[in-house]
Order: C-alpha cells, then structure tokens, then sequence
C-alpha cells in the first residue's frame, strides 16, 4: 500500500502531511485489516512533519511525500529540490530549533539522502506496533 501527495513550498504543507499520514493509517486499518498502535502513528507524524518541515523551510520549491506499507514497518520518502543533505548542527544548548534530522535519526535510526538530477530524497523507515 502506497500513497504520495505534492506540496508547494508553503507551510500549510506540514500539517498537511500530518494528516496525510494519519489518513494512510486508517486506510491501512480498513483495507489491509492492520491495527497499527498509537505511539508508530504519533511517531510517524513527527518523522513526516521533520522531514516535510525540512523541504519546506530549506528549498526553494515543491516537494513530495510518499509512505509505503512494508512489512511491519511504514518507508517515508521526500523529495525537494535541494541537492544539499540536511546536517546535524553543533551542539549548542542556546540554540532553539534545527534539531530536526537529529529528531529522525533518534526515531529512526538511519537516514538515506539520495541526490538526484533536479534536488534529493530522503528516506527512513519506522517500525510499526501493533495496537493492543
């Protein structure tokens, strides 16, 4: 099960991802019968809105969210228009906000930058619970 969405550079486009993600797991629910727990949809969201907030703050352009059903776990991808890899700022307790990737990387593990023609992809993975 796949869905994807295309956004322009505007930020209504992060919370627009939320639900987008949100929305996949209730289809997942309905058509593949996958009770998915609370905390893999919350945590799910978060990755969606870092990665969605990324796209949106550091390019100049559109930028495409696809989730993908794999296994036991849900592949997020975006894609935007900037050839520059998001980078993990020096650790400075000042500073507020740019802790996004970090955010990912600590839910997620790993995170795959793809560079592409016309800018990049990200991709990471989150394990999905079942409910109950």
């Amino acid at each position: 099960m796949r869905i994807s969405e295309v956004y322009g550079g505007e930020t209504t486009a992060i919370p627009a991802a939320r639900r987008l993600a949100a929305g996949f797991f209730g289809r997942v629910h309905s058509e593949r019968a996958l009770a998915v727990s609370a905390h893999a949809v919350e945590t799910t969201q978060l990755v969606v809105s870092e990665l969605v907030t990324n796209a949106v703050r550091h390019t100049a352009g559109p930028c495409r969210l696809d989730l993908e059903l794999v296994d036991h776990a849900v592949d997020i991808t975006v894609w935007d228009t900037s050839r520059t890899a998001p980078g993990i700022a020096d650790p400075d307790p000042a500073r507020v906000g740019r802790h996004g990737i970090e955010v990912v990387l600590a839910l997620c593990g790993a995170v795959q930058v793809t560079h592409q023609a016309f800018g990049k992809q990200i991709s990471v993975r989150v394990a999905l619970e079942p409910a109950g």
